[in-house]
């Protein structure tokens, strides 16, 4: 019986009973060791099981706790013969994790798309339980894969429980519980059947604080020693009594015991083979399992409590320790669990066993375990005797962290490998690690100058680093450094016509670099997928909408295809601002939408800011002055330019000519991010801003940048944007005639129908009121279509002003689609497509279950009842 916990089995019931309906759901039991975590997981598995929920389970251990995936292996592997039905990708990573196969895994965060999509696939079969026991102790793989999969849980009934102590497994985004302190009265209860005198037993429950193990591990040790001395925390007290305990057994039983705990996994046959060399055998663990320290099965010993482990081998001496794990090395078949015994059995420099250990390290990296590999380079860089093999060992432990998203302990490792060595050959291998973190770190200019120094010292090192540091360069607004990278490329016969572009746009020499950068567009379309993200970036410099259209939605579903779940929020922001630019706002929410919550999962804190930068572009077109601003509070510095258009538009449309006008001249700054299209599309606003306030020679020279790099790109939007700019300046009707011919060929709404007001406001002042009227409500009908309400109540405005009294504020007329959550209308527009559940699943990252779950919230909402009733929609 459960003394004191109502309230957490009334939790965990309500979950699994929400998983039963088909509600998923995860919760994480938070608290001291021997709070009573242990036992509300026993008590919800039997629950489970009896009601016939499927039970998997696994328990952190210690001495794995950087073991790639050694978590993973344990809760997975009685599942295992189900890996065949998930899509090829997922599959063949969670086949890397149990060791079936070692091909690379691409993407860290895949292994968790992938145990969603197996428990997801299990659950079909009936509600289904995971429960995590220790959770502290799981290594960093484990951990990811399973809060992925917990944060993306919806409608698959499944529900996941991970019990954790107070320390480590950082959860955010869970639920949690605390078992709480147990009370006097349920304390009396528990040590009822110890028999203890009442002045004993007051002085127990004193002593354990009420925790549960410390007051029965206290009150049989007063029941037998009533005059034994505990110390002063109730930790140290529940091991202290371990160790009492331990201490009275034989010298064999102690040393099986220290065994078990090394071993950490409870395989028995491999504990006894390792034993056997040091004269220890299955009978010596006889005595532990009569006093109830261990339960041993055929195959398996488990410590009743984990803390007995922890006494069993602090406990012990370091000889004994080290002689244990070298025979559970020798013993073992497997070459990593092999690797995580060598480095607790090897105290001095031994060039052997850091081979070995580099070996696992590339085998964990392999299968995208890069905190585990991190950790492995770092105990072979410990036993490598060489200082330069040493310092390249180091050097990839950095590499991993970095890539494990560490960015903090790979910056401390390449700290350390720069000052054991001073050779330009292993400085420039930790150029590229260093450089990362200083530009993730906002050491953006820092970053660049690095890589071109190292470069320079040693010019063997390709251009990729070129290519990295000119784009450090760019977004850093180190003009210099964009140049001189593009120079060195020439030198090398690696001339980039990407970087080369940037080059001559940072020397404002448009009528060069825009050609180059349409060459990057066109040799990337074909080419490598580098080639392609090149393309990608290329084709935003150029303000080419079409391409960079195209390029994005090929990206994202790259992404899709080849589970980069990592990848996927950058290839949907980039997908989502040229939805913003063609005005499909809805469609560009549920890109950010589902970015940001991917954001989230993965850990990308810093990309869930700077996505912010999308919505509230989108805020400040339909005039929702509160959302944007809370929206772009948050958007980091690189993604300033972005922000403070967004800002500036608001100001723009509401009349406060000299705020946005003041913004925009200082929000690109001089550097070369002045180049990018956000920057050179601002303009316009700077331009119109300056024109309001009878100041136009405010905006008289990035007027003229802007359209000589509209004249060299020859985009029909910047052309069209061009001209009107002109026509704000100069009052040239043929200037506004060009700029509404060259919009009939562009896809940015928006523009289109600025320069319809604007020209139509110039038509009601020349007194030709009747061609106003029909410009002006082209206008009114874009920005009605967009839910631009400021700038429509411009347009109607002027309207009323040209004579139209049939022109009124109405409501806008509801788009059905509008009804739908973002992720609803992705999953209804690819249901209408004639995708199936599975294949939907696939594509968002999500279960069948859940898919369809969104199916059925939005059939009602459209007024439809089928798929094929779905496909005869317009979801456009």
């Amino acid at each position: 019986m459960l003394y004191g916990r109502s309230t957490e089995l009334a939790a965990l019931d309500e979950l699994t009973a929400g998983a039963r309906e088909g509600r998923s759901g995860a919760l994480v039991l938070r608290g001291e060791a021997g709070i009573g975590k242990t036992a509300l997981l026993d008590r919800t598995a039997q629950s489970a099981s009896a009601s016939g929920m499927r039970v998997l389970r696994v328990t952190g251990v210690e001495p794995e706790a950087d073991l790639a995936f050694g978590g993973l292996v344990q809760l997975l592997w009685p599942v295992q013969d189900r890996l065949d039905g998930l899509p090829e990708p997922q599959a063949d990573a969670l086949r890397a994790v149990l060791g079936a196969t070692r091909p690379p895994t691409r993407d860290r965060f895949l292994t968790g798309l992938a145990v969603l999509t197996l428990l997801a696939d299990l659950a079909e079969q009936g509600p289904l339980l995971c429960l995590v026991d220790d959770a502290q102790w799981l290594d960093q793989a484990t951990s990811d894969a399973l809060l992925f999969a917990a944060r993306r849980l919806a409608a698959e009934q499944v529900a996941m429980v991970f019990a954790t102590r107070d320390e480590g497994f950082a959860a955010p985004g869970l639920t949690e519980l605390r078992p709480s302190r147990l009370d006097t009265g349920d304390a009396v209860s528990l040590l009822a059947d110890l028999g203890l005198p009442p002045a004993l037993r007051d002085q127990v429950i004193a002593e354990s604080a009420g925790n549960p193990l410390a007051l029965i591990e206290f009150g049989a040790a007063r029941r037998d020693d009533p005059g034994s001395f505990t110390p002063v925390t109730v930790a140290d007290r529940v091991l202290s009594s371990y160790r009492t305990q331990i201490a009275a057994l034989p010298e064999k039983t102690r040393l099986a015991l220290l065994f078990a705990a090394a071993e950490g996994r409870g395989d028995l046959p491999l504990q006894m083979k390792a034993a056997r060399t040091l004269g220890v055998g299955l009978e010596d663990l006889e005595d532990a399992e009569r006093a109830g320290l261990i339960q041993v099965t055929e195959s398996t010993v488990v410590f009743r409590h984990p803390l007995i482990g922890t006494a069993a081998y602090q406990g012990a001496v370091l000889a004994r320790r080290i002689a244990v794990h070298q025979a559970l090395a020798d013993a073992a078949d497997d070459p990593d669990c092999r690797a995580r015994h060598l480095p607790l059995a090897t105290t001095s420099p031994d060039d052997e066993v850091a081979s070995e250990l580099v070996a696992a390290a590339e085998r964990a990296a392999d299968r995208s375990a890069y905190a585990a590999a991190s950790l492995l380079h770092q105990q072979a860089a410990r036993l490598t005797p060489d200082r330069r093999a040493q310092v390249r060992r180091l050097t990839d432990a950095a590499t991993c962290a970095l890539n494990a998203g560490h960015a903090g302990q790979a910056r401390d490792l390449a700290e350390q490998a720069e000052r054991s060595s001073p050779e330009p050959e292993d400085l420039a291998r930790l150029a590229p690690v260093r450089a990362a973190v200083m530009f993730e770190s906002g050491e953006r200019r820092e970053a660049a100058r690095l890589l071109l120094r190292t470069h320079a010292a040693g010019p063997g090192l390709g251009p990729a680093i070129l290519r990295t540091g000119a784009t450090y360069g760019w977004f850093a607004g180190d003009a210099d450094s964009v140049r001189e990278a593009a120079e060195r490329l020439a030198s090398l016969g690696e001339a980039d016509p990407m970087v080369e572009g940037m080059a001559h746009l940072v020397d404002d020499d448009y009528a060069r670099g825009l050609p180059l950068l349409e060459r990057a567009v066109a040799a990337g379309q074909e080419g490598s997928d580098a080639a392609r993200t090149r393309a990608l970036h290329s084709a935003i410099l150029l303000g080419d909408d079409a391409a960079a259209m195209e390029l994005a939605a090929a990206e994202v579903a790259r992404c899709r295809a080849q589970g980069l779940i990592g990848a996927l929020p950058q290839a949907l922001h980039l997908l989502a601002e040229r939805q913003v630019l063609a005005g499909a706002h809805r469609d560009a929410e549920a890109s950010v939408a589902e970015a940001v919550e991917i954001a989230r999962d993965t850990g990308l804190r810093e990309r869930v800011a700077w996505l912010g930068g999308v919505p509230a572009r989108i805020a400040a077109i339909e005039g929702d002055e509160r959302r944007c601003r809370d929206l772009v509070r948050d958007v980091p510095d690189v993604g300033r330019v972005a922000g403070e258009s967004a800002l500036s538009l608001l100001e723009l449309a509401r009349g406060d000519y000299e705020a946005a006008l003041g913004r925009l001249e200082t929000a690109a700054g001089p550097g070369p991010q002045r180049h990018m299209a956000m920057a050179m599309a601002t303009v316009a606003d700077q331009v119109e801003a300056a024109v309001r306030l009878g100041q136009s020679g405010r905006a008289e020279r990035p007027m003229r940048a802007f359209e000589a790099w509209a004249r060299a790109g020859g985009q029909p939007w910047a052309l069209a944007v061009a001209h009107r700019c002109r026509a704000l300046v100069d009052g040239r009707e043929e200037d506004y005639r060009e700029a509404v011919r060259l919009h009939g060929q562009g896809r940015r709404p928006f523009e289109r129908a600025r320069t319809a007001l604007l020209y139509g406001e110039w038509l009601r002042r020349a007194r030709r009121r009747s061609e106003a009227r029909d410009t002006l409500r082209s206008a009114l009908e874009d920005f009605e279509g967009l839910r631009a309400v400021p700038w429509a109540e411009r347009a109607r405005a002027e309207l009323r002003a040209a004579g139209d009294a049939t022109t009124s504020a109405k409501a806008t007329a509801e788009n059905v689609l509008d009804r739908l959550t973002p992720q609803e209308l992705q999953v209804v527009r690819l249901a209408a497509d004639g995708n199936s559940s599975r294949e939907i699943a696939a594509q968002l990252f999500l279960s069948r279950r859940t898919v369809e779950h969104h199916l059925y919230k939005a059939y009602p909402k459209l007024g439809v009842g089928s798929r094929r009733e779905l496909a005869r929609l317009n979801l456009v």
